[in-house]
């Protein structure tokens, strides 16, 4: 599994999971930067804030807009829709509950074994499209706690893919072990003031698909755990800009 935030361009097609939301749209800006063509992939699960997907066509037209390598380099964007997941999930994301946190420790927007299913689906993908390079928003440095962001479980998910389909994967998690201001600061160092602001004004991260109140960092409710994480970011971010 990789999360290097540096290399040399590579002439192979990587797949980007693509929520639409902040973290996924670094890392596509990340990936454009690395690699010599790029998919992309969402997932319709039932999720509340189903609302990010049509954010993708805003983003991925900015992106092309920004860099002409960048227009270049953007191939095919996929959804897959796979609602079993919610159905066997009870949670603030697939349910319209209140936000908590539950007995064992973590917030009720844990869907057990999202990643890995996305993981899996995008590995199938990326075998049918003959694509070995997957990249993922993973992050166990400034993230909610969930078991399947942590690198032990997606670098075990490489191995086991890799074995499973009997091509070797590699899992690229360039946002593992930054926080969100740190964030903030690679999707500048990527594509400077335009990519922030496109960011800002087309991504959605918001658990409650909360569109309508527009603050500094972007569209949210505000206080949902997803919304305080990137608010801190931006402050942090913003602040470290100011002083420089």
């Amino acid at each position: 599994m990789s999360d290097e935030s540096s290399g040399g361009f590579r002439p192979e097609t990587a797949l980007v999971l693509f929520s639409g939301g902040q973290d996924s749209a670094t890392c596509l800006a990340w990936a454009l930067e690395r690699f010599a063509q790029v998919e992309t992939l969402g997932f319709d699960y039932g999720q509340r804030h189903a609302i990010e997907l049509g954010c993708r066509a805003d983003l991925l037209a900015g992106m092309k807009s920004l860099r002409p390598e960048w227009a270049a380099r953007l191939g095919e964007n996929h959804t897959l829709e796979i609602p079993t997941l919610a159905e066997i999930s009870d949670t603030a994301l697939t349910r319209d509950v209140a936000i908590a946190m539950g007995a064992d420790g973590l917030p009720n927007t844990f869907v057990p074994g999202r990643n890995l299913v996305f993981l899996t689906f995008a590995a199938a993908l990326a075998y049918r499209r003959g694509i070995t390079d997957i990249v993922g928003g993973m992050c166990e440095t400034d993230y909610s706690g969930y078991p399947d962001c942590r690198d032990e479980t997606i670098t075990t998910l490489q191995a086991a893919l890799s074995l499973g389909m009997d091509r070797k994967f590699e899992l690229h998690t360039p946002l593992m072990w930054l926080d969100k201001a740190a964030t903030w600061k690679l999707a500048d160092q990527l594509g400077g003031t335009g990519l922030i602001d496109l960011i800002r004004e087309y991504s959605h991260t918001c658990y409650l698909g909360e569109r309508g109140a527009r603050h500094d960092w972007g569209y949210g409710c505000g206080e949902c755990p997803a919304c305080a994480l990137r608010a801190r970011g931006w402050r942090e971010y913003a602040a470290g800009r100011v002083s420089a």
